[in-house]
């Protein structure tokens, strides 16, 4: 726990000094472009662990009931294109951003 407090710590520190460091024009530039980065990567991971969630949960729920198969692949595959629309909108907010660079 400590070491990931620090690691934040010299994360957000480091977020600030080319905002004093720089002229503001500059830094906007840099912002965006740590804005694009964080944007992909965290939809991308909150996105994998959804769709595992989602295929976890299906697996076990078809190894309880093999005959509810058909009655619960069908939800799982909508619930799946539904979380990676998600991603999707990440992208389109990442690229949106670079655009401004």
């Amino acid at each position: 726990m400590r070491v990931l407090s620090t690691m934040a710590l010299v994360f957000v520190s480091l977020l600030f000094v080319p905002d004093v460091a720089l002229a503001a024009e500059a830094s906007v530039g840099w912002g965006l472009g740590i804005g694009a980065g964080l944007a992909i990567g965290l939809v991308g991971l909150g996105c994998g662990i959804g769709q595992g969630l989602a295929g976890f949960g299906a697996v076990q729920g078809i190894a309880r009931n093999p005959g509810a198969a058909g009655q619960i692949q069908t939800p799982m595959v909508i619930a799946l294109a539904l979380i990676e629309s998600i991603s999707l909108y990440g992208l389109v907010v990442a690229i949106l951003l670079i655009g401004e660079l």
